[in-house]
């Protein structure tokens, strides 16, 4: 069974809490703290692996976890980091935050592979807290947290050009006619419950992908019949191939068909129904003497709007490489990047909105920064990287600690500390 749809629970690796023990040797006086750091929480990636084409492995099993990191024991002894959890997922995979909707990743393009929840980071054992004025510190700091997430998997088709039109018109013929792909093909509505994709390879220009998608109906937008499985696919495409069966042989009329299609794209997605698109008037070897050519009318009706219409046949096999030939053409005048939806949820983000307690404090002229909320914000983030660093900026912002800072009257070039971490501030 075709699935490209799944949700998921997914979760990282708690990090491990430091420990607290004292050295106790025969001869050795003054022993002090010796408790060693916990392991960091494993982290949960996303991989595409190219041998996949569905998401039936997320089908059958829905809960997740990495592995937490162990936790610190005595004589220095640092625990065990916990191991990552690698999901491998097709390319096109489309990585959504369950409640909100919200893209998280797309495994597409250059995205390979992506930490999608970062493992906690691992407490610190007692040695680290012992001061000139605390020499026996009975405390040890805890693991971060793991981190949990529902998450929607959809795997959206990646294809230069998608056959769209109604159920029955010739699409699967006609990809399994140009490309090395091999549809289910019968005279039934909804063959094609899944897409089908093809490489077109033509002599002298340059190839594409092709992608047969299951049939439109009307009220496909508000997820009637195929609805919504058959539009996500579309997403993706740069040119879209109308295929109509222009000899009617359904009984429904080749022009009232484009504008009912093209009413289901509007309805769901303006963007794509702008997209360039070239009418297939296919089964033009079943049309027999009509009291008006069905190819004349659908000219004589699209043409003008810019929409070139090409006579074919999908069992003979007529008027199909003129039409290939038209697409790699106009396909060369597009940009051909892939398309890929950007990232709108950040998981980190969840750590602005958290109500943790921080405390704002002025020590010998230093301005320190303190408490669970900066803890945590510090455990998950990477300061060194620019994206962390941009998220570190936003943090300050958006929770009140620079308001607070300033409030207490720091100044240009004052320094601020944050634990292990010391900057100095600047508006």
């Amino acid at each position: 069974m075709f699935a490209d749809r799944a949700k998921i629970y997914i979760r990282s690796g708690k990090g491990g809490d430091g420990h607290c023990s004292f050295r106790r040797e025969l001869y050795v006086p003054n022993g002090g703290p010796d408790g060693g750091d916990g392991g960091r929480g494993g982290d949960l990636i996303f991989e595409i692996d190219e041998g996949l084409n569905t998401l039936s492995d997320y089908r059958h099993r829905r809960k997740y976890a990495a592995g937490d990191g162990e936790p610190g024991g005595k004589r220095r002894c640092h625990g065990k980091d916990g191991k990552d959890l690698v999901l491998y997922v097709p390319e096109g995979t489309v990585i959504k935050e369950a409640v909100s909707g919200k893209v998280i990743a797309d495994m597409s393009g250059d995205n390979r592979r992506q930490i999608v929840l970062k493992g906690g980071k691992g407490g610190l054992g007692n040695q680290h807290f012992a001061t000139a004025t605390m020499q026996v510190p009975k405390y040890a700091q805890p693991g971060q947290p793991a981190r949990e997430l529902e998450v929607n998997l959809e795997l959206k088709v990646i294809a230069d050009v998608g056959l769209i039109g109604f159920p029955n018109v010739g699409k699967s013929t006609l990809l399994s006619r140009v490309t090395n792909a091999d549809p289910k093909i019968a005279n039934y509505h909804f063959t094609t419950l899944n897409p089908n994709l093809g490489v077109v390879d033509l002599e002298g220009a340059n190839g594409f992908v092709m992608a047969d998608i299951p049939g439109l109906i009307e009220g496909a937008s508000e997820g009637v019949g195929l609805g919504h499985e058959f539009l996500r696919h579309i997403e993706r495409t740069k040119l879209m191939i109308h295929v109509v069966d222009a000899a009617g042989t359904e009984g429904r009329d080749p022009v009232d068909d484009i504008y009912k299609i093209n009413a289901e794209l509007e309805a769901y997605n303006p963007e794509i129904a702008k997209r360039p698109q070239v009418i297939a008037a296919n089964k033009t070897d079943l049309i027999y003497e009509p009291e008006e050519d069905p190819v004349e009318r659908l000219k004589k009706e699209f043409e003008p709007k810019g929409i070139r219409v090409f006579p074919i046949s999908g069992a003979t096999g007529k008027g199909i490489q003129e039409l290939l030939y038209y697409v790699s053409a106009e396909l060369d005048k597009t940009d051909r990047t892939p398309v890929v939806f950007e990232q709108e949820y950040f998981p980190e983000d969840e750590l602005i909105y958290e109500e943790l307690p921080y405390t704002v404090t002025v020590e010998d002229g230093v301005y320190v920064v303190e408490g669970p909320k900066i803890e945590k914000m510090l455990g998950y983030t990477n300061l060194d990287s620019e994206k962390g660093f941009a998220f570190f900026q936003k943090f300050l912002k958006e929770t009140g600690i620079l308001d607070d800072l300033e409030a207490k009257g720091i100044q240009e070039g004052d320094t601020v500390r944050m634990y292990g971490l010391q900057f100095d501030y600047y508006k």
